[in-house]
């Protein structure tokens, strides 16, 4: 995953709990191809809490180009989130909690977008992402049938 970033793309960085976040780009990037303008931060109980505040600010930095950076963490509350809300006052970044692969895939097809639009579209891919697919295909075996 190359950090190489146009002006018109907004940067990407999942910041999550241990590994999660790399397993997710490597995802993406199997489904997409090769990906850029991204990176992640992993948060782990053996690293000091100012040293992951430094990786994450370094990513800002480096990853904003004008468009901005998203930031997709995996759980409102977490650790990774109050660390990425940290950079809100300082850098142009929106973060979105609850990360999930539907949400990374529509921040990666649509990061020509506004940074505040292409959090609303990030949040609306990952609430749609989430499907009880059990109930959903009975019941619309019910209406087929008529049951």
């Amino acid at each position: 995953m190359s950090e190489q970033q146009s002006s018109t793309q907004v940067g990407i960085i999942v910041v999550a709990h241990a590994d999660y976040g790399s397993a997710m780009l490597r995802t993406a990037e199997f489904i997409l191809g090769t990906l850029s303008d991204c990176t992640s931060i992993s948060v782990d109980i053996a690293q000091e809490v100012p040293e992951t505040v430094r990786r994450l600010d370094d990513a800002a930095q480096r990853l904003d180009k004008g468009a901005g950076v998203i930031i997709l963490t995996d759980m409102f509350g977490g650790t990774p989130t109050n660390l990425a809300l940290s950079l809100l006052g300082s850098h142009h970044v929106e973060v979105v909690t609850g990360v999930n692969l539907p949400m990374l895939l529509k921040v990666f097809t649509c990061r020509e977008k506004p940074l505040a639009e292409l959090a609303r579209l990030a949040g609306e891919a990952g609430t749609k992402g989430i499907v009880v697919a059990g109930s959903m295909l009975r019941s619309r075996n019910k209406e087929k049938t008529g049951d």
